[in-house]
């Protein structure tokens, strides 16, 4: 038994004007399950599809008040395409970010709530990801959290060093999923996390147990008798267990 990552959830305070300008920047269609959600999917794929992690923007009434722990960085094809990427998705509400931000390989911006996001430099690495290149999470120790999400899902670590890990789906397609190491420590919800769902036939609870067995924490944001369970891995970021598909 193992588990799949099938989405990136965000939250929003105006999920419809954040929801609007991920589909646009990722050229995505949007619909919405039901209220305080907007979901974005690309077009041609059956849901769950390892190719692409699917994006949920959902409504939470607080603002964003930290640098965000869990971001995501944009592939580019060419130099000429990070900065047609760049003037595109500052014409669609981002702004640039702080001096000093980002790091090398990439211009990091923030959307219109605030959430930092980069636009990387084209690397060989990324070529086949789709727009999403990687998921990135701030970390203390990228080599226990490479160490947790290898044995909590099915995707494959290719890279471990104490300054970072890079994982990605066992398949071999689709975005990656990197750990960075960080002095700075969490100190509020994460506004960004990441779904995980058990393959058909598989026992959601048994994977939750197997998942508490790794070091995983339960985690209560007022989810009451939701059919998804909240979990934190060993650093403390939240991620749901939702029900097998």
């Amino acid at each position: 038994m193992s588990l799949r990552i099938v989405q990136i959830a965000m939250n929003a305070q105006d999920e419809i004007a954040l929801g609007r300008f991920w589909g646009q920047v990722l050229g995505w269609q949007t619909s919405s399950e039901g209220p305080g959600v907007i979901n974005l999917e690309p077009e041609g794929l059956d849901y769950p599809d390892p190719v692409a992690l699917y994006v949920d923007v959902l409504r939470v009434p607080e603002p964003k008040t930290v640098r965000n722990r869990v971001r995501v960085d944009l592939a580019t094809t060419s130099a000429d395409h990070q900065v047609d990427l760049i003037a595109r998705v500052k014409d669609l509400g981002a702004t640039l970010a702080g001096p000093g931000e980002g790091g090398a390989g990439g211009t990091e911006l923030v959307d219109p709530e605030g959430n930092e996001f980069r636009v990387l430099e084209p690397r060989s690495l990324y070529r086949d990801t789709g727009p999403i290149a990687a998921v990135v999470v701030d970390c203390a120790d990228p080599r226990a959290m490479a160490r947790f999400w290898g044995q909590a899902t099915d995707w494959t670590v290719h890279e471990v060093t104490d300054a970072h890990a890079l994982l990605r789906s066992s398949k071999g397609v689709g975005p990656y999923l990197e750990f960075v190491r960080s002095d700075q420590a969490k100190s509020v919800k994460n506004r960004v996390h990441l779904d995980l769902r058990p393959y058909p036939g598989d026992d959601q609870a048994v994977e939750v147990e197997r998942l508490r067995a790794l070091g995983a924490t339960d985690v209560d944001l007022g989810q009451g008798d939701a059919p998804w369970t909240v979990l934190a891995d060993p650093e403390g970021n939240e991620f749901c267990v939702l029900t097998p598909a």
